[in-house]
């Protein structure tokens, strides 16, 4: 017979084993995607949110992240995560006007009066309630719940932009919104669409003359090797929102909501700030590297052609994206 100690042991052995596969029955994983690579804006926000969730949670929410557009470029995460087939994903304001015309309004130039500004209006509470309901009243199956920056933009092409007249006659690749496409050409430029992951070879064939993106972003993703001259217009704020499906938010419990929605928080409140420190690496990098950059871009004739457009644009596009626009100019 069996010893009353061994039985006592075996039971014992049961109970733990029935416990960890109880634990690990409650441990998920989640999607979290985007279209940049490592060591930029988003996956700062992708580590953020992924150590806070799991913090939060126990452990029980984990955060698998997805890259360098893995899951697709990001007019087609927003698809995905439209469709729940992708649970989180951060992308830029300018391509969730695809979905949501009057997320535009984030693309407006000159908008933002310096970094600070961008953000401290990227944590503002008022500013990301205005976005939340914007996209909430304007599309379906997805949610907002946080904010995230990769800095200003910029034109780089392989020659020097040096003001407004400079650009006068260029092809410039720029983000498929309104606000877009009525602004480069107020500035004498045409605009062609394409996306992200094509960029690189449409400059290097002459498809297009310049684009314009953040620092970071142009160093990264090596665009410098065939625009190798780096213009700082800081003309448009280079904003960006994390969502997350309808369908993955409706499964949450009101506790994981909790840990969700203060995991996106804590993005909003810490990336852009780190966003902007990436981006003066990166410009400390590039003229290492022997890319051209040119500080002294006299911004005052960009302003007095984009000026007059910032009333007139935010009507246009809504009442959402006029809400948005006041609450961020009067930020102080």
């Amino acid at each position: 017979m069996k010893s009353r100690s061994g039985i006592v042991g075996g039971f014992f052995a049961a109970a733990l084993l029935l416990a960890a596969g109880a634990s690990a029955q409650d441990v998920k994983h989640y999607r979290f995607a985007y279209d940049q690579p490592r060591n930029t804006g988003y996956s700062i926000a992708g580590d953020l949110f992924a150590d806070k969730l799991k913090a939060l949670s126990k452990g029980t929410m984990l955060i698998d992240q997805y890259p360098g557009a893995q899951l697709g470029q990001e007019p087609q995460l927003l698809q995905l995560v439209k469709a729940g087939d992708i649970d989180f994903a951060i992308i830029s304001s300018a391509n969730t006007a695809t979905i949501s015309p009057q997320a535009g309004v984030m693309s407006l130039h000159f908008l933002f009066r310096n970094d600070a500004h961008v953000i401290k209006a990227l944590a503002d509470p008022k500013v990301f309630e205005a976005i939340r309901t914007m996209i909430d009243d304007t599309a379906q199956g997805l949610h907002v719940i946080g904010t995230g920056s990769q800095g200003v933009r910029h034109i780089y092409s392989k020659k020097e932009i040096h003001k407004v007249d400079d650009v006068k006659g260029m092809k410039i690749r720029v983000q498929a919104t309104a606000t877009e496409d009525e602004m480069f050409p107020a500035y004498g430029a045409q605009t062609v669409h394409m996306p992200f992951g094509s960029v690189y070879t449409s400059l290097q064939t002459g498809v297009v003359d310049a684009a314009e993106n953040s620092i970071n972003v142009y160093l990264v993703n090596k665009h410098y090797e065939v625009a190798p001259v780096l213009s700082l217009t800081e003309h448009e704020a280079n904003n960006a929102l994390v969502f997350i499906s309808d369908r993955l938010w409706q499964s949450l419990s009101a506790e994981q909501r909790q840990w969700v929605l203060a995991s996106a928080a804590e993005v909003s409140a810490k990336e852009p700030a780190k966003a902007f420190e990436l981006e003066r690496t990166a410009a400390t990098k590039l003229k290492s590297l022997g890319v051209k950059v040119v500080e002294d871009v006299d911004k005052t004739g960009f302003t007095a052609v984009a000026d007059p457009y910032l009333d007139k644009l935010a009507k246009q596009l809504g009442p959402h994206a006029e809400k948005i626009k006041n609450l961020i100019r009067a930020i102080n």
